[in-house]
């Protein structure tokens, strides 16, 4: 292997088979195959199934297919309506609080079961089940081992390895009381621009396939043998069917494929799944060919129930229901009758939707044998997963056992699969492996940096608003660096923006993507950060004055890097190695021999930044193929890369603070009278001052800021750089706002306030805010020469806030510096 032209065969070592996508519907019989699940049904359970549902009511019944969050029902709640199962959404922790120990989810599973159970109740007394979303460990939880995103695991191609972390995070969520996870999922990521690209093992179904019966097998057990005993968990392959095909990557959009191509390449996850004995699947929130999936008999029923002969449960996700052509959150028997078992309906939505659902079938909107089918399937499940058996969450085996949350064995199954994970691109003249005994400098804002390296769906649901201390036992990629260095006898100096007095032998650079997950993470260039070169210079800087660059590239993509490339001596794709940080040292300095490179990319590296790439393409010329990774012994040098590019930017610019999500580098907190707490979470109070994330396109895309009066209190932005320069005549501040009611005239829009009691930089919101229609979302724009001095001084923007001292409410989902001139230029 001695030049670049090596890498074409890469796809011979590898292999192709191309798919046929040429199928129409009429060939279903032939498309989709009878699965052999390794659970077989019990004529027992059968029987208990049937018994238990000839004694239920309409209203239990339906009660068995709401699933409600915890942030919007109570203890009081599942007494009296008995639920089937409740969820912790991302961000979601009992009572609210982001550091809520093991023993306290421990004692609201608690709760919550004996709630179900209670003997006042008028009912059957099922117990319910908590589902949660341990996507890469039980990454909701604080101290939980974090293993690398789906992405990195695929690369390392190491089913045996699957089934270790899925028994271990089995372990971890089973410590917390909890019953069932919503893993793994199974997308085969078609376009890499999709935020939940991280979440897929591979752009080919091949590895998919492997992993999904690997992890199922280590959540659940395996049948005949341990299957769903005190240490397994129930599973959930999702999210049936074909969201990592969607047009243009677009989250919950449109797959267009034909259905031979829909089986070939995106179910290939459920056949493995399946036959590993899943026991719940997740629709979808995309199309297919036009319709949401939640609302599709063909698919749900025919295919996945009929056809391929799934007899567990199928559940919602997020209010995906709502999306179906004529439904809403509060209603959609179109979603029931097409083959959903379970409604996923968080918010304050689902009493309408449970009292609705009584209705429909009462009225005949929904047969009465499509809820009993329905209920047989959840009672189905709960019997083979014990739960009428078990004890209680509080007396289960691993129940309260904090010593099982990070267990040292488990984050040395992480810190295998990050050394397995890690994919190197580049390596000229034997770059790497490091000698530790030099003097290393480490620079990027991704060294020391657990919750970058760790990316969304880690404590947070997107991953952002965490710290270190977040992540206790948690290691950083710089932290593993130091020991290695200091051991060996060698200096090491951390410098986030690579400033040094000593001259370094060797720099090693950390850097990449910010957190984000689904919906916040869609892009629409996979060029890496192409209005930030700040990076790129520092880089740059290196090597004119010779000194060797190792580029650890984190992301939850392949990108288009090739000036970084061209930057970097050496260039590794670390992905999101979790909260493991310090094995990417074991490799990168070749601790043992056993540590070299050992990952492969599963997904095609992109040639440019518009290309769209994936193995069997016809034309496929990726820059990096399928397959491709170095190892120590391989000499390619990597020539200069073209990085000649058009990337077009639509509209007018804006610098953004929070646009579906907070932007670096602002942070944001509650502030009142007399304190400043952080908003680290989904929900948080300050007083009579409340924050909560709310839905407004994709999940928890805004937020709504809530004051119950006779306190003067604020949400703030703060940024933590040099702030935002506002010279200049047309500089706006635009603001997307909802009011539910008239906002009072206390409410106001404050900049650079130090002391919230002296805000001289102050509008009042409500005179733009009272003109938009009442539940309506509308754009509220203000002049920065309404701010009194702040234009004139010619100052940096470094703090925003909305504050009020009487009874409001406003939900906002962006905050936008733009420079665009005003719909109005009034100031108040």
């Amino acid at each position: 292997m001695k030049n670049l032209s090596i890498l074409a065969a890469c796809l011979a070592i590898f292999g192709c088979n191309q798919t046929d996508s040429t199928s129409v519907r009429s060939n279903k019989n032939v498309i989709w195959p009878v699965i052999q699940s390794q659970v077989i049904k019990d004529e027992s359970v059968e029987n208990k199934v049937k018994a238990l549902l000839d004694t239920m009511t309409l209203e239990q019944k339906i009660a068995q297919m709401i699933q409600p969050e915890i942030r919007d029902i109570s203890i009081e709640d599942m007494r009296k309506y008995g639920f089937g199962s409740y969820l912790n959404g991302g961000g979601a922790f009992p009572s609210g609080n982001k550091y809520s120990t093991p023993q306290e989810w421990v004692d609201y599973a608690q709760q919550m079961y004996k709630a179900s159970v209670d003997d006042s109740l008028d009912g059957s007394k099922i117990p319910t089940m908590w589902g949660t979303d341990a996507v890469h460990g039980h990454n909701n939880v604080i101290g939980a081992t974090l293993f690398p995103h789906n992405i990195g695991l695929g690369a390392a191609n190491n089913p045996a390895l699957i089934k270790d972390i899925a028994t271990a995070t089995a372990t971890e969520v089973m410590a917390t009381g909890i019953d069932w996870v919503f893993a793994p999922t199974v997308a085969a990521v078609r376009d890499d621009r999709w935020g939940r690209t991280y979440e897929g093992y591979s752009e080919d179904p091949e590895i998919i396939k492997a992993y999904a019966s690997a992890i199922v097998e280590g959540l659940q057990g395996k049948p005949g043998v341990d299957f769903m005993d005190d240490s397994h968990v129930i599973s959930t392959v999702k999210h049936f069917i074909g969201d990592g095909g969607t047009k243009d990557g677009i989250d919950q959009g449109n797959n267009m494929v034909g259905e031979q191509e829909l089986f070939d390449i995106h179910a290939q996850g459920y056949v493995g799944g399946l036959t590993a004995g899943a026991q719940s699947v997740m629709a979808s929130f995309n199309r297919w060919q036009g319709a949401k999936i939640h609302g599709s008999k063909y698919l749900i029923n025919d295919v996945l129930k009929e056809k391929m002969g799934f007899d567990g449960f199928v559940v919602g996700d997020w209010n995906g229901h709502g999306q179906v052509r004529g439904c809403s959150n509060e209603s959609c028997p179109a979603a029931i009758n097409a083959g959903l078992d379970i409604f996923m309906a968080p918010t304050h939505t689902w009493k309408a939707l449970y009292e609705n659902t009584i209705k429909q079938v009462k009225e005949g909107d929904i047969p009465l044998s499509r809820i009993d089918d329905a209920v047989s399937r959840i009672l189905r499940v709960k019997f083979r997963a014990g739960l009428f058996d078990k004890p209680s969450p509080a007396d289960r085996k691993y129940a309260g056992k904090t010593e099982y949350i990070g267990h040292e064995k488990h984050r040395k199954i992480a810190e295998k699969a990050v050394r397995e994970s890690l994919v190197l691109l580049k390596n000229n003249d034997s770059t790497l492996p490091i000698s530790a005994n030099q003097r290393i400098l480490v620079v990027g804002d991704g060294a020391d940096n657990i919750g970058k390296q760790s990316g969304g769906w880690s404590i947070s649901w997107q991953g952002t608003n965490n710290t270190n201390d977040d992540f206790p036992g948690g290691t950083s990629i710089y932290d593993g660096i130091d020991v290695v260095v200091k051991k060996a006898g060698g200096s090491i100096v951390l410098s986030v923006d690579g400033k040094y007095e000593e001259k370094p032998d060797v720099v090693i650079a950390v850097y990449g993507e910010e957190p984000y997950a689904e919906g916040q993470g869609d892009v629409k260039t996979l060029a890496y950060n192409p209005l930030n070169t700040k990076e790129l210079k520092m880089l740059q800087g290196f090597k004119q004055q010779g000194i060797p660059v190792v580029s650890v590239f984190i992301s939850g993509r392949p990108m288009w890097v090739n000036p970084y490339l061209n930057a970097s001596d050496a260039f590794v794709a670390a992905w999101l190695p979790g909260s493991e940080g310090k094995a990417v040292a074991d490799v990168l300095f070749k601790r043992s021999p056993q540590n070299d490179f050992k990952g492969r990319l599963s997904f095609s590296w992109p040639a440019t930044p518009d290309q769209i790439v994936n193995r069997h393409d016809k034309d496929y010329s990726p820059l990096f193929p399928y397959g491709y990774g170095l190892t120590y012994e391989d000499d390619i040098q990597i020539k200069q890369l073209s990085e000649r590019h058009t990337l077009v930017i639509d509209g007018p610019q804006a610098e953004a603070l929070f646009d579906g999500k907070l932007v670096a580098p602002w942070i944001l907190s509650l502030m009142d009278e007399m304190r400043q707490i952080p908003v680290n979470s989904s929900s948080v109070e300050l007083g009579r001052l409340s924050y909560r994330t709310i839905d407004k396109i994709v999940q928890e895309d805004a937020f709504k800021l809530s004051n119950q009066g006779n306190t003067l209190a604020g949400l703030w932005f703060n940024n933590k750089d040099n702030g935002y320069g506002v010279s200049g005549d047309n500089r706006m501040v635009e603001l997307i706002v909802r009011r539910e009611a008239l906002l009072p005239e206390s409410v106001m829009l404050a900049l650079n306030c130090d002391d919230i009691k002296q805000c001289r930089h102050a509008v009042a919101l409500a005179n733009q805010v009272n003109a938009l229609p009442v539940n309506t979302w509308g754009s509220v724009q203000y002049s920065l020469s309404c701010f009194n001095q702040l234009v004139a001084s010619h100052s940096k923007l470094k703090s925003l806030g909305v504050i009020s001292s009487s009874k409001m409410s406003l939900d906002i989902s962006a905050i936008r510096m733009t420079i665009k001139e005003p719909a109005s230029t009034e100031c108040n």
